[in-house]
């Protein structure tokens, strides 16, 4: 993260030497002159894709915010740190694109978006004036252009710091028959109903997700205090799925109103018995069970479930 800014002249410690750990876009619509010290955003609805995978949506509000650094960056809508996106990023190149839609479609607005590689060094310099700056991203770019409308930003980047994962060279699919749906729809449906004792099910899916410890989860019992205060889940109608394409070997599956799962009455949360055994059960299922599944198949003719 920047610690300041200012013009290098001299740097101690080469970013060229250094390792990328994490590339970060920021994007704001805004009106206003960012020469000043203040914008205001423009409100409307964000979109971000990566590799044509939807994987944020964002509503943007109005509000002033303030443009900050020498080089007039403003203090971002939306930000998106690419090393926290998970297994849509792909080892080597990559693709990220923001869409917006703001609210009021005729009036005219700028979008500025920026970009920056997080490496593992610090870069060091002085400037004419005396003043010291210190760093540890480089590759930094800054794109702003004006618009009526929808905007659309897209950009190319290397995420060699991604895992490689075997699913990524896959087969693209390009059409999704009627089968392949149905059978998709099967397997939401199988870890819908697979929530219940002894949650096998709901483990093999937690398997390999960042930041869980299974075995603390199993000793907790969460799972099973939810279940016994009345927590049920169950997909929506085959009718209510969406499936979504995207050009590469994953297919999305999500609800065509959001929610791909039922969670049934909040009440039923509200009577598992403790804070950590509800927090536990809370997480561990909204991980489980979200808002959508990406599918790939395999070289076989298997779908599997990949995010």
């Amino acid at each position: 993260m920047r610690v300041a800014a200012a013009i290098v002249l001299l740097c101690w410690s080469p970013a060229s030497m250094a390792d990328v750990l994490n590339v970060e876009f920021k994007f704001t619509p805004y009106t206003g002159d960012p020469k000043q010290d203040e914008v205001q955003t423009v409100p409307g609805k964000a979109r971000v894709f990566i590799n044509n995978v939807p994987v944020a949506e964002q509503d943007v509000t109005r509000s002033t915010v303030p443009v900050i650094f020498d080089e007039r960056q403003i203090a971002p809508s939306v930000w998106v740190p690419v090393e926290s996106m998970g297994p849509v990023v792909r080892r080597g190149k990559n693709t990220i694109r923001i869409e917006f839609q703001p609210s009021d479609p005729k009036a005219p607005y700028h979008g500025q978006l920026t970009w920056a590689s997080v490496t593992d060094q610090v870069t060091e310099g002085e400037s004419a004036d005396g003043s010291f700056s210190s760093s540890n991203q480089a590759d930094e770019g800054k794109e702003d252009k004006p618009v009526t409308g929808k905007l659309v930003f897209e950009r190319s980047f290397e995420a060699g710091f991604a895992k490689d994962e075997p699913w990524h060279h896959f087969p693209a699919v390009s059409d999704l028959p009627q089968a392949d749906r149905i059978a998709l729809a099967e397997v939401v449906k199988a870890r819908g109903t697979g929530f219940g004792p002894d949650f096998a099910g709901v483990y093999r899916a937690l398997e390999g997700k960042q930041g869980l410890q299974l075995d603390e989860i199993r000793k907790a019992k969460c799972l099973d205090a939810a279940y016994a205060a009345g927590v049920r889940i169950s997909p929506v109608a085959f009718e209510q799925l969406d499936f979504v394409v995207t050009g590469g070997p994953e297919v999305l599956v999500r609800g065509k109103k959001g929610a791909l799962y039922d969670f049934g009455a909040k009440s039923a949360f509200e009577k598992i018995k403790g804070e950590d055994a509800q927090m536990c059960a809370g997480v561990v299922i909204s991980i489980a069970y979200p808002a959508q599944l990406a599918f790939a198949r395999s070289p076989s003719g298997e779908w599997l479930a990949v995010y």
